[in-house]
C-alpha cells in the first residue's frame, strides 16, 4: 500500500451527510456520524460545504490520510474507484440525468471536501462499478438499439461496493476462493436489490439503469409494467414530476402500507393489518421471484446471501423469502434464523444443499480500501 490508512469516507444524500474514518487495512472506525437537514430553517448547516466543515471541527484532519467518495452512478465512463481531479468532477456532473437523485448531492460532497480539505487525495467509488461485468444479455433493454445507445439507455445496477465485500465474505465464511463460487446476494434495506455474482463477477442485477427498477423497497415500486405511467398520463394527467415523485417517495411499502420500514410493516400486519399483510406479501413474492430467476440465471448457487439492514436483521423477512423452497435446496434452521446479532452466520441445516448466509455489508470499509487501493497504484501520498 501507498502508506494510505486512514481514509474519511463520506456519503452524501441530498440533505444529510454521513462520514466514517476508516482505517483502510483493519477496518478500524476512528469516528462516525451524521449531519442531517442541511438546509432546513433553523438546523444550523445552511449547504453541503458548512455541513463537511462542522464535521472536520470535531475532527483531527492532520490524521486522514485519504478521502473516499461514494458516487451512485459511473456510467460506462467510471467502471472503476478513480481518482478525483476536475475532469473526474465534471464527468460526474455530465452523468446527474442518470441518476438525478444520487449524483448531484455526492458532486456537492465531493466540492466541499475538495474545497476544504485542499492537500489530500480524493477518490469516487461508484456503486455501478462492480456491474461493469454483466454480459450484454443482461444489460441490454430490447428498445431501439440506437435510441438506447445514444442516450446511455442500459441496465447498470447498484449497491455494488456493497456487493463486493460481501461476496469477499461469504467466501471467508465458506473457507472458499470467491472465484469458484456462485451467489445469490440480497441486499434488502431502505433501498434493495438482488445480484447474481459468479466467480466474484456480477452476472445480473436486479436494479437497472437506475436504482427504481427491480424489488420493492421502502418507497420505490421497484419493477413496473412502464404502460402504467403512460396510462397515468394519458388518463389522470400526470406529469412527469408527479410521476418521479410517486414511484420514488410514494411507493412500495409506503405506498402500500402508509409505512416505510419494514419492522413497522411487521408490527402493523401482526396486529391485523390488512394493508401491511398485503405489502409484507408483495415484497416477499417478489424477492423469491428473484431468487428463483437467478438460480435458474447461475445453474444452481452455493450460498444465498442476505445482507443489509432488513437482510441483516429481519428473521421474518428471510423465513418468508425462503418458504418452501427445499426442492430447490433452499431450507433454513428456524432456530438460526431467529437469533438475533452475531456477524457472519450460517442459518440453513447442516449439510444443506445450499447454504445460506447472513453476512453483514460494510459498505464504509469497502469505500476505504478501494481509495487506498487506488493510491497505491498512483502512489500518491498525502
Amino acid at each position: 500500500m501507498s502508506g494510505i490508512r486512514s481514509v474519511f469516507v463520506l456519503n452524501t444524500g441530498s440533505s444529510s451527510v454521513k462520514f466514517r474514518v476508516v482505517d483502510a487495512e483493519s477496518g478500524a472506525v476512528g469516528a462516525e456520524g451524521l449531519v442531517d437537514r442541511i438546509g432546513e430553517p433553523g438546523s444550523g448547516t445552511p449547504d453541503h460545504r458548512a455541513a463537511i466543515d462542522r464535521v472536520l471541527a470535531d475532527l483531527d484532519s492532520t490524521s486522514i490520510d485519504a478521502v473516499g467518495h461514494r458516487i451512485v452512478h459511473g456510467g460506462t465512463r467510471f467502471v472503476r474507484a478513480t481518482l478525483i481531479d476536475d475532469e473526474v468532477e465534471a464527468g460526474i456532473e455530465q452523468l446527474a440525468p442518470l441518476a438525478p437523485l444520487h449524483n448531484p448531492p455526492g458532486l456537492l460532497g465531493i466540492r466541499a471536501a475538495r474545497a476544504a480539505l485542499p492537500g489530500l487525495p480524493q477518490v469516487a467509488v461508484f456503486d455501478t462499478a462492480f456491474h461493469a461485468t454483466l454480459p450484454d444479455a443482461a444489460r441490454s433493454y430490447a428498445i431501439d438499439a440506437e435510441l438506447a445507445e445514444r442516450h446511455g439507455i442500459r441496465r447498470y445496477g447498484f449497491h455494488g461496493t456493497s456487493y463486493r465485500i460481501v461476496s469477499e465474505r461469504a467466501a471467508e465464511f465458506l473457507e472458499r476462493p470467491v472465484e469458484q463460487l456462485r451467489l445469490i446476494v440480497l441486499h434488502l434495506g431502505n433501498g434493495a436489490s438482488a445480484a447474481a455474482i459468479a466467480g466474484g463477477r456480477s452476472v445480473d442485477t436486479s436494479m437497472g439503469m437506475t436504482p427504481l427498477e427491480g424489488l420493492v423497497m421502502g418507497t420505490r415500486s421497484g419493477d413496473l409494467d412502464p404502460a402504467v405511467l403512460l396510462y397515468l398520463q394519458r388518463n389522470a394527467g400526470t406529469t412527469v414530476d408527479e410521476l418521479d415523485d410517486l414511484l420514488n417517495r410514494r411507493s412500495g411499502l409506503l405506498g402500500l402500507a402508509g409505512r416505510g420500514d419494514m419492522r413497522a410493516v411487521i408490527e402493523a400486519a401482526e396486529r391485523g393489518d390488512s394493508a401491511a399483510r398485503l405489502a409484507f406479501d408483495v415484497y416477499v413474492h417478489r424477492l423469491r421471484h428473484y431468487i428463483g430467476a437467478y438460480l435458474a440465471v447461475l445453474g444452481g448457487a452455493d450460498a444465498v446471501v442476505f445482507t443489509a439492514g432488513v437482510g441483516e436483521n429481519s428473521a421474518p423477512v428471510r423465513a418468508a423469502a425462503l418458504e418452501g423452497l427445499g426442492a430447490l435446496g433452499l431450507d433454513l434452521d428456524a432456530a438460526a434464523n431467529a437469533r438475533s446479532g452475531g456477524g457472519s452466520r450460517r442459518i440453513s441445516p447442516a449439510g444443506a444443499p445450499i447454504d445460506v448466509l447472513v453476512i453483514p455489508t460494510d459498505e464504509e470499509f469497502q469505500i476505504a480500501r478501494e481509495t487506498a487501493s487506488v493510491l497505491a497504484v498512483k502512489d500518491l501520498r498525502p
